[in-house]
């Protein structure tokens, strides 16, 4: 819809060849998400913007204190990512090799879909090497803004990837 309203840019991710429906938009930059949230923004009148990191956290572990919203491991049968490596054998594990429907496995128990795996997701966050100096008020934080902060691992990535506190430099 954005694209169609000459929002974003103009911009409209490839698909992969996977097509889209239900799919995840993919080959989004953290600057074309920040151009979706403009429009947005402007189309609502609302206040939209990114989580920030500590947000999508929260929301990812939706009341848990586990790795994972799920509890201690994720199972190929919670979320869409590389488990071809589970156990240290690739035979144990499954691999889809691409994006999956958005909703195709149980939320987590804040009724979240996809949280854990599919597509790494933006935060408003810049890079910051740790935690340590993290606002209090779980507000975006500064830092080496050339570097943005996404979470949640992706289909492509292990299930540690996907761990409620991991975060990926891009």
């Amino acid at each position: 819809a954005c694209s169609l309203e000459g929002g974003c840019g103009n911009y409209r991710p490839e698909d992969g060849g996977w097509g889209r429906g239900r799919r995840p938009a993919i080959y989004v930059s953290f600057d074309d998400a920040k151009a979706y949230v403009d429009w947005l923004r402007q189309k609502t009148g609302k206040a939209y913007r990114l989580l920030s990191e500590a947000e999508w956290e929260f929301a990812a572990r939706g009341g848990t204190s586990t790795p994972y919203a799920s509890g201690e491991t994720l199972a190929p049968t919670q979320a869409n990512f590389d488990a071809s490596t589970l156990s240290g054998s690739r035979k144990l594990g499954s691999y889809e090799g691409k994006t999956i429907e958005v909703g195709s496995f149980p939320p987590n128990p804040y009724g979240l879909f996809d949280m854990e795996g599919n597509v790494f997701e933006w935060v408003e966050d810049c890079w910051n090497p740790t935690h340590a100096g993290a606002p209090a008020d779980a507000s975006p934080r500064g830092g080496d803004c050339q570097r943005r902060v996404a979470k949640g691992g992706a289909w492509y990535y292990e299930a540690d990837y996907a761990r409620s506190s991991a975060r990926m430099s891009f």
